[in-house]
């Protein structure tokens, strides 16, 4: 059998991580998150890293590893996760397993991504700010005008795609869509993609009983700590961004949980409707 990597992918909350333990244990592998927000050192109960018992059971790489003030991209994703790819496989595993459910994440690493020029973080706190202050509608009217071809592609309720698009258009003077190539990497390893799911209304009721767990486990003292870092691209986050309305008075905080769990839930079914459109996905019912 040649070499082969599994990706265990689905919506937050489905089973990944139990899923993904339960395939490293058979193939005798480490776990390598594919999760945007996991990786960073101080979001662990927002993010719902696995616990220190399933940390225990098998190696994780990429979970809290980097602290919130880093800059960390898809790009940088990409080649730091094949770097480690690669090296596991030269030490003798023949499977190995990924786990997320960070979709671009996941894009960046199968197909590689567009050379997109990296733009000043000065920039990207200002329109951060402005996603704050004025909404994300303003946002995406400035998008409109500056790259319609984007603006017609991109899910115009996520204020963190449309920064991205924005901050790339307002750098270079040129449209983000023109920074597109559409050219596949090629990768030397197979990819198998084995995508969870379970009933919709079960899944939501999970969800948003996972939410009031981390309430009393503490995320509202974490998201405090975090305050001072409000404005960095980690902390524009499910979970965080909710909470901060409520430090600022913009809301209770039976509002602020509440928009946590409708959100929370509307993430999930944005991954749902990301994947289902990868026919390559082998789904799994749980």
């Amino acid at each position: 059998m040649g070499r082969r990597l599994e990706i265990i992918l689905g919506p937050t909350g489905v089973g990944k991580t139990a899923y993904a333990i339960s395939r490293a244990l058979e193939y005798g592998s480490p776990v390598i998150s594919c999760d945007s927000r996991q990786i960073y050192r101080e979001m662990r109960i927002g993010t719902a890293v696995p616990s220190d018992k399933q940390l225990s059971t098998v190696k994780h790489y990429f979970i809290r590893e980097i602290p919130v003030t880093r800059n960390y991209t898809a790009g940088i994703y990409e080649v730091e996760a094949l770097r480690l790819v690669n090296r596991l496989f030269s030490q003798g595993h023949e499977t190995l397993v990924m786990c997320g459910g960070s979709m671009l994440y996941i894009d960046a690493f199968c197909y590689g991504l567009d050379d997109f020029p990296e733009v000043p973080l000065q920039l990207r706190e200002h329109l951060i700010e402005c996603l704050r202050d004025e909404g994300v509608d303003v946002l995406a009217a400035q998008l409109k005008e500056l790259d319609p071809v984007t603006y017609g592609e991109i899910d115009l309720t996520n204020g963190r795609r449309i920064i991205r698009a924005l901050e790339v258009c307002l750098y270079t003077g040129k449209p983000f869509s023109s920074f597109k190539t559409r050219r596949f990497k090629e990768r030397d390893f197979e990819i198998r993609k084995i995508g969870l799911e379970c009933p919709r209304e079960d899944l939501y009721a999970r969800l948003d009983q996972r939410v009031l767990a981390m309430m009393e486990e503490g995320l509202e003292e974490e998201a405090r700590s975090l305050l001072p870092y409000r404005n960095l691209p980690s902390l524009q986050t499910v979970g965080y961004r909710e909470l901060f309305d409520y430090f600022d008075g913009k809301t209770n905080l039976d509002e602020a949980v509440r928009r946590i769990q409708v959100n929370t839930r509307h993430y999930a079914k944005r991954q749902l409707t990301w994947w289902r459109r990868d026919p390559s996905i082998e789904w799994v019912s749980l």
